[in-house]
């Protein structure tokens, strides 16, 4: 039997740490939280300083049991779970269950799983950190208080299933609100004109600025026609070249926030799927000639800290891969956010020398795309600065001026390797990219015409993830760990849909926000929740009391309970009425909400039961009948495709469609295969053993 018996959370995570630490130590995992509160009540006790009752959570008791066997032969226990607050709580209720001293120096914690980092952290263990466990125990509390007193009231009021949450609401408050200020916005009408011209035989595009160089605006079509006719018939002169050097630095290292912002816009991963695949880089995957390692740094973190070993080996790697001028003449540091966790590092490469392209055949596609882009994220952040040569031209034409501004890159720095995504399709920088030519004060420019143009303003545009994470982020409104979960919780519980990647309220999460509003205005307030995440974060670091916070809160929260309970009456929902008549009797049928999300079911609801799933048509004619066909599930949930025309016609794939047809009998072609590497065959392939085509899926 080994000496040393070590826990963490995941098999992963405990096969990549114990190839490090050798014979002497055995490595088990607890499968993430080992005690919680019961789910078949509100386990906490308000009226005896909101003492939690904890349960040991269902299905995990063969788990402890074995590592209760494991931890009596141990000479030494030691907890290596997460290095942030859930990880120190798991650790706390795994003491609590293994009967360890709380005096006993067990907890271990890294920021990356790499050989050093695990071996240093094993010769400097310490007490678990009991703020640390108050401040997760606090919000813990506060969300089952939340959870377990209001949402009952909104399955009496409302409609049964619905929850609301400390961090959720506030999260839907804010897309809600968004779309109200789409529905008042009003559009206000503007003009621009450019002079389309040439000079030096190039071409040349100004845009009108104002008159007597001071910025004039062109509010309706009469304006437009006032300025044409000034200009009309005139050439534009040169009055005025400024030439300048613009440095554009870059981006700091990920954050979490800023990791699901940036995979949501360069790889359309939702921040779920991001926080998902981190976690896989970071537990570890084999790597030839390494074996198991982790790749990344720890994925749940606001700091943008790096130690200076990592930013020396990244200078040594821009060095040798892009020259002496693209390391600058210091390391780069970034500004500390207040209230980041600064033991924590940025997400990086735990080595920058393991290429991406190095690990690309032994990471699954979505694996290697984010990967890819913390490695180029993290190289960039320590290159060199971009310089760019801009040049802004005023033109004049009979007192009316027009700029043209160009923009062009002289030494392209970290943008050699990396530039950031932009929302909502921001456009460039003014004139980046575009070279002027050479012009001097009293040039004359040939205008061949002037072109007028109307424009709208534009409502502020729906959140998508990307950005409602940065707006979370920006307003307090609850800590890297909690984004993906919280938004994911308002996708199931049917209070957003996505429209083209962009959240909208439905009619079920407009009638929650405005019910909150009215009676727990304390509770979705902007200000209230970052101003919470704050105090919470004060117990973190041993400055608050957390049974005094949860005692403050929970006064105020029982009142506007106990008044919304006699006050707030029953609200109706209106079903939306579909044009699908229901084949039973008749009647039109609605769309309703489920676990599974959107479905068809008659409102004649008890006599008439009649359900059925929204299809989802794909753009492929059946081969039997020649009617599309359609996406279903089956009974597993599992999705495959038939044909719309059912059940005159029962034509079935388990594949995806292409799209395409094959060109030896004109089947269907599908996808086949799975983790990036699958191919597009004829899915008649059985009834002709060649293979029409065959080509990596994208």
């Amino acid at each position: 039997m080994s000496d040393y018996l070590v826990i963490v959370e995941s098999p992963a995570k405990a096969k990549t740490i114990g190839k490090y630490l050798g014979s002497k130590y055995t490595v088990k995992a607890s499968m993430g939280h080992v005690r919680d509160l019961p789910k078949s009540q509100l386990g906490v006790d308000v009226e005896h300083g909101f003492e939690p009752k904890y349960i040991t959570i269902r299905g995990k008791g063969d788990v402890i049991k074995a590592l209760r066997e494991a931890s009596k032969k141990a000479k030494k226990v030691y907890l290596a779970a997460d290095p942030d607050r859930e990880g120190e709580a798991i650790a706390w209720h795994l003491q609590h269950l293994l009967d360890l001293s709380p005096d006993e120096q067990c907890r271990v914690v890294f920021h990356e799983i790499t050989k050093d980092a695990v071996k240093q952290a094993f010769q400097h263990p310490r007490k678990i950190n009991l703020d640390l466990v108050n401040a997760q125990q606090t919000r813990r509390i506060l969300d089952r208080l939340v959870g377990y007193k209001l949402s009952p009231l909104l399955w009496r009021k409302v409609k049964k299933g619905l929850s609301a949450g400390r961090v959720q609401s506030v999260a839907l408050r804010l897309i809600v609100d968004r779309e109200h200020e789409i529905r008042v916005f009003q559009p206000e009408e503007y003009w621009t004109v450019d002079a389309l011209g040439q000079v030096h035989g190039k071409k040349l595009t100004a845009r009108f600025y104002g008159y007597g160089e001071e910025k004039t605006p062109l509010p309706n079509e009469e304006a437009v026609r006032e300025l044409l006719s000034r200009v009309e018939g005139h050439s534009l002169v040169v009055r005025r070249v400024k030439k300048s050097e613009r440095k554009r630095n870059p981006s700091a290292p990920f954050t979490t926030s800023s990791l699901q912002q940036e995979a949501a816009r360069k790889l359309g991963f939702r921040a779920y799927k991001t926080m998902q695949i981190a976690q896989q880089l970071y537990e570890g995957l084999d790597v030839p000639g390494e074996g198991t390692v982790g790749l990344i740094t720890y994925m749940r973190t606001d700091s943008t800290r790096i130690a200076q070993s990592a930013q020396e080996e990244a200078r040594t790697y821009i060095r040798q891969a892009f020259g002496d001028e693209y390391v600058p003449g210091r390391p780069r540091q970034y500004a500390k956010n207040e209230d980041a966790q600064d033991a924590h590092e940025a997400i990086r490469p735990t080595s920058v020398m393991r290429h991406p392209e190095r690990l690309k055949e032994h990471l699954s596609r979505d694996q290697y795309r984010l990967y890819k882009l913390i490695w180029e994220r993290f190289v960039a952040s320590q290159m060199e600065s971009a310089v760019l040569d801009t040049t802004s031209v005023d033109l004049e034409a009979n007192g009316a001026w027009f700029r043209a501004t160009g923009s062009v890159v002289r030494f392209p720095g970290f943008m050699a390797l990396y530039t950031e995504g932009r929302d909502d399709d921001a456009e460039e920088a003014e004139g980046e990219g575009k070279l002027l030519p050479p012009l001097e004060e009293g040039d004359v420019v040939r205008v061949n015409t002037w072109k007028p143009e109307q424009h709208f303003t534009q409502p502020p545009p729906r959140y998508t993830e990307s950005s409602l994470v940065k707006a979370m982020e920006e307003l307090g409104i609850g800590r890297p760990s909690t984004y993906a979960p919280t938004i994911d919780i308002l996708l199931k519980r049917g209070y957003v849909v996505l429209e083209q990647k962009r959240f909208v309220p439905t009619e079920l999460g407009e009638i929650v926000v405005n019910i909150l509003k009215d009676h727990f205005p304390q509770l979705i307030d902007v200000s209230f929740t970052a101003d919470m995440e704050s105090r919470l974060d004060k117990v973190e670091e041993g400055d608050a009391n957390w049974v005094e916070l949860l005692d403050q809160f929970y006064h105020d929260f029982e009142k506007d309970l106990k008044k919304a309970e006699s006050t707030l009456g029953h609200v109706e929902l209106k079903d939306e009425v579909s044009d699908v008549p229901c084949e039973k009797c008749g009647r039109l049928m609605v769309y309703k909400t489920g676990k599974y999300g959107k479905f068809l079911a008659c409102p004649g609801f008890p006599e008439c039961r009649n359900t059925k799933p929204i299809l989802k048509e794909i753009p492929v004619p059946c081969p039997k009948c020649g009617k599309p066909l359609v996406e279903r599930r089956g009974k597993s949930r599992k999705v495959f495709y038939g044909c719309s025309g059912y059940p005159e016609c029962d034509y079935v794939l388990w594949q995806r469609p292409t799209g395409q047809t094959c060109p030896v009998c004109g089947h269907p072609m599908v996808e086949k295969g799975g983790k990036g590497k699958s191919v597009i065959v004829c899915s008649n392939e059985k009834a002709h053993p060649m293979v029409a085509t065959e080509a990596q899926a994208k």
